[in-house]
């Protein structure tokens, strides 16, 4: 098994090698504005210092956000460029999840929250490290308030508000390594991993007029 594993649904751009047993190669580089650019210079330098081939990979994992739409579809798109290409299958993991996993709480519950822009946060709660117990949500903080009080929380969502979020901490962004390994975690369990489909939670900025402005001869 070699899983080529990235993300780009936070401002890190974030690219992994695993071999079934460990990470062998990472990357993460913070940068909201430049996820096209960065992505794959990322992907050549993980396999040179691998010292392998891209022909090598065996699968592509990918987080599915939630997260804004033009960052997200960067890494989707290029997972499912890599998967044809390559003639392998293409995993979906949760970004949400994949922080968790790297949070690595160990008891009680806990919130993961990344930043949503437009003061609201994408969030879910876990049981622990491995295990989410609500769907991704878009909200803004003071309307969650009452449902997160108490709870521990990791994300650069939950970093930016205190008032809502007073027990937060890092990781601020989720990391490829920790996609990979829980990706890889769950394949050896015989888990069946989502579909690499997008969770945008919510429309797009871009907006198809209502009314066209006439410009062509009556």
């Amino acid at each position: 098994m070699l899983l080529l594993a990235l993300d780009t649904a936070t401002p890190a751009v974030t690219v992994a090698l695993h071999d079934g047993t460990a990470v062998v190669a990472a990357s993460s580089q913070v940068d909201a504005r430049r996820h096209g650019e960065l992505l794959l210079p990322a992907v050549d330098r993980i396999l040179a210092e691998a010292g392998t081939g891209l022909d090598a990979v065996t699968g592509v994992v990918v987080g599915i956000g939630p997260g804004p739409y033009t960052g997200l579809r960067v890494g989707l798109m290029t997972a499912d460029t890599f998967g044809f290409a390559l003639g392998v299958p293409v995993h979906g993991v949760c970004t949400l999840d994949g922080l968790a996993y790297a949070a690595d709480v160990e008891d009680g519950p806990f919130v993961v929250a990344t930043d949503a822009r437009r003061k609201e946060v994408y969030w879910a709660r876990y049981s622990d490290s491995r295990t989410r117990v609500s769907e991704p949500s878009v909200d803004r903080p003071a309307d969650i308030a009452d449902q997160v009080a108490g709870l521990p929380a990791v994300g650069a969502g939950a970093l930016l508000y205190p008032d809502v979020f007073p027990v937060a901490h890092g990781p601020e962004h989720v990391s490829a390594a920790a996609l990979a390994s829980l990706a890889a975690e769950r394949l050896a369990a015989g888990v069946e991993l989502p579909a690499p489909r997008p969770l945008y939670l919510r429309r797009p900025d871009a907006q198809v007029p209502k009314n066209y402005k006439v410009v062509t001869p009556q």
